[in-house]
């Protein structure tokens, strides 16, 4: 059944992988998989560059590549393009033979041997500029080979990995030997002698069973295991510190080495959870070095140390001996600073051999999965608490974005659509997966062009700003200023309301029409889209909210005319193209992608003369003559917003969708769970039954427990939705967005709630409906600041 739902699933994917035409494109599956590596934290974001090339007679393929933000990683993606074709059978899709996957790794081993032998030069006269770049820079003894200690190849494939032997073919994970790139790199030193090193590949298979988990398990990281005995052939000498109810601490002594190598293989995945591993590597790293270079044996008494935890321990003990084998997930955080400053000491020529490094390892135990985030989120918060840094929940909890989710449901667009924001990763595949003969109405009714992720929404908010380079770098970074920005630890983060909702969904709608302008693949401006499109909106950010003397540049107008016009967009055409050429001109490496990422590139583009021409032209005044927004237009905007009573219509929507479900879909899930269901759950779910039958509201804890059962089906039991042929009683969410919307209108065009409602209950009276009196009872309730009971909205649709 498992393999099932992985096959279902990459239907959706090729689904959403179609361009406009609806053909499936190398490029755009490989886009679309990006992001669950970057939350599965196997890459530092989800940017890449884009470099397909493809030597069939010699078997050699790639289609991008990406170098790390601390530059010793270079990564490489190659698409299996036999495994996004439609016509593909379910049985040819099953793998179950290695060798399979290792022939689409040699197309990028060859490709990787070949370039660092300067084999390609002949082959590479027509490629794209991408192409020759990474060629080069591979080729290169003074960048690539000097630079890079690890190449990771992926391996993109719409294919399920299984093991064929029982019955049924089950799920089966698939790993591949490491390999080693032995190079020399001339010293520079005026003499003929070289350096030999040692590069190492790290093979990673991306298939369907990584991408679903991904999918179920709401974005989560994967878990890191660390097994002390098969890397290193010897476990860790400990001392048991504490047994407490919840976990177990260790004290350890760690050879510098050990260190050295797990950052090696692992990179900042260790990191992930060490609220420090955001910030750049600076301040401490010199006295650190220091120490190192100076008085290696005195380390141990000068460092604070490292704090480790993880969920799971392999520990033997022997009399009064305790080695820990094995960690289950992994983290360091605290110590991040010190761990990679040991590695580029020693990448750097430093000594290690005698550098040793204090450890606390917290084993966490006996805890649901809430309790162990809980307790390894505070060992990490106070492990810090030297360092001044931020405590904002970056998480899909966080109660700005579960405000932000409330406002999409109730906020309908101008033209009466809405979009769909995806708080956590899934949330949209799980609704097409719970309604699977609406599948079809749901699609239509978010296409892909108005749904947006958090990770999105991050992308797009940040852009409107003076920071393009942090924009493009994407990932946890930009994540995190992000919520920092919405959720600051000290003042009042913005107001999250209609205003707030309107501003970012004109932000997408810039960002995206822009990304669309510049085209991708053969038909595009180039091949800096991802650089391109948010330099050019902070380009205009700057040259008007973000100018001193500027007016502002009112996004609202995009929101109601739900896109750009065309003087806007012939402009803003004309400014890609000069930024398009002005990264190219102004950047002193080949890797304009890369280079891109960097504020000094920027700062020289922002400031340039080419700019300041172009923001002075009658050209780009014309086009933003018509969005200038005065200081005193908004303080009017102001006043009207502080007059606006906050209503928040979380448990109305909350309620609207398990009314629109109905009592016997829910009767339906009792039955099929009866026997994986506690006491506790089986009243809830009677207690849902009993809500809707006697149109009572239902209280929002019963809400999330019913949120969290839908999830906990969609992980454990996918086939039970198959079982559940219930028709939807969609007047519940049709009247409540009725109802709301003529709330928002009130608000939007300054009428009276009282009379616009009070003038619905007369067009009802007129039609010779029952409870007519009920819309002027929903508009007293909202001018109280209160949302309409659901036996309200019950009454409105037996009228509307």
């Amino acid at each position: 059944m498992e393999i099932d739902e992985y096959l279902r699933y990459r239907t959706d994917l090729l689904e959403e992988s179609k361009d406009n035409e609806g053909f499936i494109s190398e490029s755009e599956f490989l886009e679309l998989t990006l992001p669950s590596l970057s939350e599965a934290k196997l890459i530092d974001s989800e940017d890449y560059n884009q470099c397909y090339f493809h030597l069939k007679a010699d078997n050699i393929k790639i289609n991008g590549y990406k170098i790390n933000e601390s530059e010793e990683r270079l990564q490489l993606f190659i698409v299996n393009e036999e495994s996004i074709n439609l016509s593909s059978s379910n049985e040819s899709l099953l793998i179950s033979q290695k060798s399979y996957y290792d022939s689409i790794f040699a197309k990028l081993l060859k490709f990787i041997n070949k370039s660092i032998r300067k084999h390609l030069d002949d082959e590479i006269q027509d490629s794209d500029h991408n192409v020759k770049s990474l060629i080069n820079f591979i080729s290169s003894s003074s960048l690539g080979l000097a630079q890079i200690d690890v190449i990771e190849l992926f391996v993109i494939s719409a294919t399920a990995t299984v093991e064929k032997r029982g019955a049924e073919p089950t799920p089966k994970m698939m790993e591949f030997e490491e390999e080693v790139i032995p190079v020399k790199i001339p010293l520079n030193d005026g003499t003929i002698k070289v350096k030999e090193k040692e590069i190492a590949v790290y093979k990673r298979l991306i298939d369907l069973n990584f991408l679903y988990n991904t999918l179920i398990s709401q974005g989560n990281r994967e878990v890191l295991e660390v097994n002390f005995k098969k890397l290193f052939n010897h476990g860790i000498d400990a001392i048991k510190a504490a047994d407490e109810a919840n976990f177990e601490s260790f004290l350890c002594v760690l050879p510098a080495s050990i260190l050295s190598e797990l950052y090696k293989k692992f990179s900042t995945r260790m990191l992930e959870k060490n609220v420090r591993s955001f910030l750049q590597f600076k301040g401490v790293n010199q006295g650190i070095r220091d120490t190192i270079r100076k008085n290696p044996q005195h380390f141990i008494a000068y460092n604070n140390g490292l704090t480790i935890t993880a969920v799971g321990a392999e520990i033997i003990t022997t009399g009064d001996k305790t080695v820990i084998t094995s960690l289950k997930d992994f983290q360091i955080v605290n110590g991040g600073q010190t761990t990679a400053t040991i590695y580029f000491s020693k990448k750097d020529g430093l000594d290690i051999s005698e550098v040793k490094v204090m450890a606390k390892i917290n084993v966490a135990k006996n805890a649901s999965e809430d309790e162990l985030n809980e307790l390894i989120s505070n060992i990490s918060k106070y492990s810090n608490a030297q360092s001044k840094v931020s405590s904002a929940d970056l998480r899909s909890r966080n109660e700005q974005l579960i405000k932000l989710k409330s406002v999409a449901e109730s906020v309908m667009t101008p033209s009466g659509k809405k979009w769909f924001f995806e708080r956590f990763k899934g949330e949209f595949n799980t609704l097409l997966r719970k309604n699977q003969r609406a599948k079809t109405k749901i699609n239509n009714e978010y296409p892909k062009e108005r749904r947006f992720t958090k990770e999105e929404l991050a992308k797009y908010y940040m852009s409107w700003g003076l920071s393009p380079h942090s924009v493009k770098k994407g990932g946890d970074k930009i994540f995190r200023a992000f919520i920092e920005n919405i959720s600051p630890e000290k003042g009042k983060g913005p107001a999250i309301n209609r205003d707030f909702y309107e501003e970012v969904i004109a932000k997408i709608i810039l960002f995206r029409q822009l990304e669309d302008i510049y085209g991708a693949g053969k038909n595009s401006m180039g091949q800096l889209r991802s650089a391109v499109v948010p330099y050019t909106i902070s380009i205009l950010y700057a040259f008007t909210t973000g100018g001193k003397d500027s007016d502002e540049f009112d996004l609202i107008k995009l929101w109601q005319r739900e896109g750009l016009d065309n003087q806007l967009k012939e402009m803003l055409t004309e400014l890609m193209t000069l930024v398009n050429d002005l990264i190219k001109s102004y950047s002193p490496s080949d890797d304009y992608g890369e280079y891109s990422k960097r504020k000094e590139l920027w700062d020289n583009i922002v400031g340039s003369v080419e700019i300041k021409k172009f923001t002075s032209s009658t050209q780009f005044l014309a086009a933003i003559k018509d969005y200038r927004l005065t200081k005193e237009e908004i303080k009017k905007r102001l006043l009207k917003s502080a007059k606006a009573k906050d209503i928040d219509f979380t448990n109305l929507y909350d309620n609207a969708k398990i009314f629109t479900r109905g009592k016997e879909y829910y009767k339906k899930i009792g039955t099929l769970l009866y026997n994986h269901l506690s006491t506790s759950q089986q009243n809830k779910i009677e207690h849902l039954v009993y809500c809707i039958s006697s149109k009572t509201d239902i209280d929002q804890s019963f809400c999330e427990f019913e949120k969290n059962l839908i999830q906990k089906i969609r992980v454990d039991n996918p086939e039970i939705f198959d079982n559940i042929n219930v028709d939807e009683e969609l007047a519940w969410i049709k009247t409540t967005d009725y109802v709301v919307n003529t709330y928002n209108k009130c608000m939007e065009q300054k009428l009276d709630i009282i009379s616009e409602f009070k003038r619905l209950q007369e067009l009802a009276k007129l039609k010779g409906a029952k409870f007519y009196s009920v819309f002027d009872e929903i508009g007293k309730g909202f001018v109280a600041g209160r949302p309409p009971s659901i036996k309200q909205i019950y009454s409105a649709s037996n009228i509307k």
